[in-house]
């Protein structure tokens, strides 16, 4: 890719010690920071994706309008861009490379936006999956930087469900001998394509396959499916890189930033911003009673499930109708509608 920028973090110092030498926080803008930088949004990325992810919901006329908001999106540590095992050189290369969490990466954001573009103010951040919880991380971590915060089909906390998730596709991406404890000299392709085909059952609904609309994306079977969507989906990603990224999922909580002693509630109470919560109704591993759960501790939050049958994938922009419900949701939010 070269549609993008980097910003030189330095020998960046990490929430759980250590440093990462020479980190670099790669990102895209869209759209022009108005005179009084009153107009910026931040747009994280989520697990396995990059600024382009995220391009369904920006630009003219859509729910993050170019011609009104100055679109910020920062690659995710771990996600091949900004600083990652894949890129990282020696001796923190590949399964050496420094554990890195939300706190982390938020904190490498707001470096950018005040030391690059001087931005004081954030008309919004807002982030589906792990993007979401960057979102609710930067709500906690900057209070009187945040107007208002919309986490969609993510959460302020990685549930212990979750967490059995992520145990899975971790161990069926290692349990190939090619991986050879992260020091491979070929891609792990079949631990890859085990870690895909595990994936494929929790990011879409019971409902999607029982009514088989994976025929109408143009798979003809479910090994098509199988094959044509998730491996393939997955097949190009290099493995230290997804670990390092389901590390940093793993041990997300807000109530593990500087000043809350690990009270996850006491965090959610101290979001000030406007906040509006956008999970999924057949959202597999971030449920809506998770969500629930949350915005009963945030002062004035409100929740709006996504309805539908695509799970967490509604989130990402492949249904219309989620598609639509989200961006009609985020332009009233905005006072865009």
């Amino acid at each position: 890719m070269t549609d993008h920028e980097l910003f030189d973090l330095g020998d960046f110092p990490l929430q759980h010690g250590g440093l990462l030498s020479g980190a670099r926080l790669v990102y895209r803008t869209y759209g022009r920071l108005s005179s009084d930088k009153s107009n910026a949004i931040v747009f994280p990325t989520w697990f396995a994706g990059t600024h382009e992810s995220n391009e369904w919901l920006i630009g003219e006329g859509k729910a993050l309008d170019t011609e009104r908001y100055f679109v910020i999106v920062p690659n995710l540590f771990g996600n091949g861009l900004s600083s990652s095992p894949s890129n990282t050189p020696p001796p923190h290369d590949r399964a050496r490379f420094p554990r890195t969490t939300m706190y982390d990466n938020v904190r490498a954001q707001h470096r950018l936006l005040t030391e690059r573009f001087g931005i004081t103010r954030l008309a919004l951040v807002v982030g589906a999956s792990m993007g979401a919880g960057q979102a609710y991380q930067w709500a906690v971590s900057h209070p009187a930087m945040v107007e208002r915060v919309a986490p969609i089909v993510g959460s302020s906390h990685t549930s212990p469900h979750n967490q059995v998730f992520l145990e899975g596709i971790r161990a069926a991406l290692t349990a190939d001998a090619a991986f050879d404890g992260g020091d491979y000299a070929e891609p792990p392709r079949t631990g890859l394509r085990a870690f895909a085909r595990v994936y494929a059952g929790w990011g879409l609904s019971q409902a999607f396959y029982w009514q088989r609309l994976h025929e109408q994306l143009g798979f003809a079977t479910l090994e098509d499916f199988l094959t044509g969507f998730w491996e393939d989906g997955f097949a190009d990603w290099d493995a230290n890189d997804l670990l390092a990224m389901i590390w940093t999922w793993q041990h997300a909580d807000v109530g593990q930033t500087p000043g809350f002693g690990g009270d996850t509630r006491a965090a959610l109470a101290s979001i000030t911003a406007k906040t509006l919560l956008m999970p999924s109704e057949k959202d597999l591993y971030f449920p809506p009673e998770d969500e629930e759960w949350s915005a009963a501790h945030i002062p004035g939050a409100e929740l709006r499930v996504i309805p539908g049958v695509w799970g967490h994938l509604a989130g990402g922009g492949d249904d219309p109708q989620a598609a639509a419900f989200i961006g009609a949701a985020l332009r009233e939010f905005l006072g865009d509608a």
